[in-house]
């Protein structure tokens, strides 16, 4: 039974993981899980990827990450404070918010915006270090980046 519990404990910070980093490699994941106390071996690792149905997806720029298939619903602005790390600025335009990311992070970064539905926001489309968020109908695209920089905490400029 303890080894059960075991199993689901270890996927559960896989999936906290998978949706908080880019992981490009299952020595990524391995090394991001020794972080957490958690030591696996490349077979643990492969069937634990495969319980998850975690998949690798080639991003546009070349270079693949790991997703979850599921993308289970997020809590709230929780999944947007947990990728903060990977945001390096955002910008507002007339009609939209650029947010750009360390390289790779655009699809977990907008990934957590899409699941969080935050107030405001229609949708997002994300490349590898950019993201264009498309604001509601009547809401300013400033008040979308005002909201996302007081969860991230990058203060707001203007």
């Amino acid at each position: 039974m303890a080894d059960v519990a075991t199993h689901r404990a270890r996927r559960e910070v896989i999936r906290r993981i998978l949706r908080t980093h880019v992981v490009s490699t299952q020595e990524d994941l391995g090394r991001l899980l020794e972080r957490e106390g958690i030591e696996v071996n490349q077979a643990t690792l492969s069937r634990d990827l495969a319980k998850l149905m975690a998949r690798r997806v080639t991003l546009p720029d070349g270079g693949t990450v790991y997703e979850l298939a599921e993308a289970p619903a997020r809590h709230g602005d929780e999944a947007l404070r947990q990728v903060h790390h990977l945001v390096t600025t955002v910008d507002d335009g007339d009609a939209m918010v650029v947010v750009r990311t360390l390289p790779g992070g655009a699809p977990a970064v907008a990934a957590a915006i899409d699941s969080s539905r935050p107030t405001g926001v229609l949708g997002t489309i994300a490349g590898d270090d950019t993201i264009f968020i498309v604001p509601a109908r009547g809401v300013k695209a400033l008040r979308v980046k005002r909201d996302l920089l007081s969860l991230w905490k990058k203060g707001s400029a203007s």
